[in-house]
């Protein structure tokens, strides 16, 4: 549990240090071409948020998958039980897991489905739009500096 406090700190201090890069564009003396530094630096920003959201739930799966069948009163996942009312864990007969998008389902016997912690949600989204934000912002780097290129062979 250690390790993947350690690896989402470790994300998020580098999108802080990203966002400090992005910050540093308003002062004076910034450096040429600004637009796409800003647009790398935006992207670097927005990839360590999307890698410190996604480790956080990533973390918090495998936290939950270690504690199935481990020991006494394991069995099924104490993700599964805790928090919930006697009538949403009883028929309790398994659970699932899924890394890409997180999840951690609870499965009954009957077959009906509910999640184990909500929360999954808007990290699965939180993440999706960060990953996509810093693709686009790379893509739009490419884009600057190969426009700024054919102006350069233009004006030549």
């Amino acid at each position: 549990m250690f390790v993947g406090f350690a690896v989402c700190a470790l994300c998020a201090v580098g999108a802080v240090i990203s966002l400090f890069g992005v910050l540093a564009m308003l002062l004076p003396g910034r450096p040429q071409p600004w637009a796409s530094h800003l647009l790398r630096r935006g992207a670097l920003f927005a990839g360590c948020g999307a890698a410190a959201v996604y480790s956080l739930g990533l973390f918090g799966v495998l936290a939950s998958e270690s504690q199935f069948d481990d020991g006494a009163d394991s069995v099924p996942a104490p993700a599964c039980r805790d928090g919930f009312d006697p009538e949403t864990v009883r028929g309790l007969s398994r659970h699932r897991s899924s890394y890409l998008p997180l999840r951690f389902d609870c499965v009954r016997a009957d077959g009906s489905v509910y999640s184990s912690d909500p929360s999954y949600t808007w990290i699965n989204w939180t993440s999706l739009s960060l990953a996509l934000a810093a693709a686009l912002l790379v893509v739009g780097a490419g884009y600057a500096a190969e426009a700024r290129a054919r102006r350069a062979a233009a004006a030549v």
